[in-house]
């Protein structure tokens, strides 16, 4: 049998040490899950290694089969140009396939009330609570429709209410900042408000988000090295095609 494709994880990467922590966090729980894949990460700003630098590597070592799989949570503009760019130019030993984002899936959902209630709720603060659902922000049409699907159904779990907010300015979404969010479930009637990030880790938009936070009575923390984040990088190297994958456990 032929060996399994290596994952190459491609995070985004950020002058904010943290990004780059919380990324190699969630790569170590991918492979304490499966350590007979090999999980390599690039990045395609601001840290190294680089994804280029990687996949280099890699054809040198004499590898064949990448999935590489983009650490993003909507499919805007890294997963549809950035991300195929830099893939276009890797060395053409390697037969590569990109994986799809990590979002949407059920377990991202999971992963926010895991967050929700480390930051102090219970499942029966669910229907007295409103939630602001706060992403980074993306000018794209569809991570923004999908982000509004996210809070629709989310809401249906039994929270008082979920808003969708942005902490970028200059969205066409017409999602309200972090802060405006948190003051609308507060006139709404809801008994307490919860942030929760929709981010994967920290950085300059996440403090945005977590200052926006200040009237909220819960901000959750990132997603981050959550295990249900860890299994739905699984699932998505599972769904590149890649054959022969056992389930994948929590």
């Amino acid at each position: 049998m032929s060996k399994k494709p290596v994952l190459l994880v491609i995070a985004h990467g950020s002058r904010d040490p943290r990004h780059a922590a919380t990324v190699h966090a969630l790569v170590r729980r991918v492979r304490a899950l499966r350590p007979d894949v090999r999980v390599e990460t690039g990045f395609l700003d601001f840290n190294i290694p680089s994804v280029q630098g990687v996949l280099e590597s890699l054809a040198a070592q004499g590898v064949r089969d990448v999935v590489a799989l983009p650490l993003l949570l909507t499919r805007a503009f890294h997963a549809k140009a950035d991300i195929p760019a830099v893939l276009r130019d890797a060395p053409p030993q390697l037969r590569i396939r990109q994986a799809e984002v990590l979002g949407p899936s059920p377990l991202l959902m999971a992963a926010l009330e895991r967050r929700l209630y480390e930051a102090g709720l219970t499942p029966a603060d669910k229907s007295s609570t409103g939630v602001v659902l706060a992403s980074a922000g993306s000018t794209d049409p569809e991570a923004i429709a999908v982000i509004a699907e996210i809070a629709r159904e989310w809401r249906l779990t039994g929270w008082c209410a979920v808003r969708p907010a942005f902490a970028s300015a200059g969205s066409p979404s017409g999602f309200p900042r972090t802060e405006d969010a948190v003051r609308e479930l507060r006139e709404l009637g809801c008994e307490r408000v919860a942030v929760a990030p929709y981010v994967l880790a920290p950085g300059f938009l996440p403090d945005r988000i977590a200052r926006g936070a200040a009237e909220a009575d819960v901000l959750a923390d990132v997603l981050g090295a959550a295990p249900e984040v860890a299994r739905v990088l699984l699932e998505r190297y599972a769904d590149a095609g890649v054959p022969a994958l056992v389930a994948v456990g929590a």
